[in-house]
């Protein structure tokens, strides 16, 4: 068994790493740490604490999970690192990309574990295309286009000043592009479209990033607060054929009616839910065909940091991925204001 802490008491923990560890089952959360007392039910056996040198001082840890807000991820990963802590730092991780590359040097000389939280590496979404990708049906890949869309303009509408911590760009970005990241490497080249759909002044609500690797191959991460029907989650184009995936990873839209992951069918996709994947086979026939969902599970992030902890395995993810995704956050944002 690891022994974690948490700095953080609000929605992060309990909805998007608590259910997780707890699946996993070697992991026993010790304390959690918090200014305010927060408005979630507390859990038994678990200490709770607005003091943050009880998580500082305590030499049972084996990790410090931090899911506060990035406005202050960097002051509290740099202090639990000093206090000789392991840490797994929610996204966008950051605000820069240079107090990313600072702690990432304080880790390293320390002998330590830090990484990002990159949990939607394992969304059923983007494992599905993974799998259609590798099959070759596609042929040569050409085009990408990813979409995280939402109707959500009361957001926006609510926010009548420009600044990065709120921007749509840090706060959803972050998970598609270490995606992108994650499968196909660094592009040679990204051209950014990062708009304030409300006028200069307000929130960043709206981005579209082309990111060019070598040959034909362009991936577009694109993402709206202004869209009352959603675009596909997934379009790959391919020389011989093309594969959709309307809808995206179910595990968040379970999580929030508090269908657990425990639950056998947590997450899962129905017929419904299936890609289709068309395209001209090897005699030259047409082919459309439903591409049943690789099942997405972020307990698998978990198991990772487990075996990097407890048995020396290399980390999941790579620190110059996150570096470089925040370099892409910071550049896209740069011209705003």
């Amino acid at each position: 068994m690891l022994t974690i802490a948490f700095i953080g008491n609000g929605k992060s923990t309990y909805r998007y790493h608590m259910p997780f560890i707890q699946k996993h089952g070697q992991f026993k959360v010790k304390t959690i740490y918090s200014r305010t007392a927060g408005t979630w039910p507390k859990l038994d056996g678990i200490a709770y604490t607005h003091d943050i040198q009880d998580v500082l001082t305590d030499s049972e840890l084996d990790l410090v999970v931090i899911t506060t807000p990035h406005t202050v991820h960097y002051e509290l990963a740099k202090a639990c690192l000093e206090a000789g802590k392991n840490v797994l730092l929610e996204k966008p991780f950051t605000e820069t990309a240079a107090e990313a590359r600072e702690l990432f040097a304080l880790a390293k000389e320390k002998g330590l574990f830090l990484q990002a939280y990159q949990n939607r590496r394992f969304d059923s979404d983007f494992l599905t295309v993974q799998k259609v990708i590798e099959s070759g049906k596609l042929g040569d890949l050409l085009e990408l286009e990813m979409h995280f869309d939402y109707y959500r303009p009361e957001i926006p509408e609510s926010v009548d000043f420009f600044d990065n911590a709120t921007s749509y760009l840090y706060g959803h970005a972050c998970h598609t592009l270490d995606q992108v990241i994650s499968y196909f490497g660094l592009p040679h080249k990204v051209h950014y479209d990062v708009r304030q759909l409300l006028g200069d002044g307000r929130m960043n609500d709206y981005f579209d990033l082309d990111l060019y690797y070598e040959g034909p191959l362009k991936i577009s991460v694109k993402s709206s607060y202004f869209r009352l029907k959603e675009r596909p989650s997934f379009i790959v184009y391919g020389k011989k054929g093309v594969f959709v995936k309307e809808s995206k990873d179910r595990q968040e839209a379970d999580l929030k009616r508090f269908y657990m992951p425990t639950n056998p069918d947590f997450g899962l996709d129905f017929p419904e839910h299936y890609g289709t994947l068309t395209y001209i086979d090897d005699q030259g026939q047409y082919r459309e065909e439903k591409v049943i969902s690789e099942v997405g599970d972020y307990t698998c992030y978990y198991q990772y940091v487990y075996e990097t902890l407890a048995n020396g395995a290399p980390k999941l993810i790579k620190d110059e991925e996150t570096i470089a995704l925040m370099e892409m956050l910071e550049e896209g944002l740069k011209t705003l204001k």
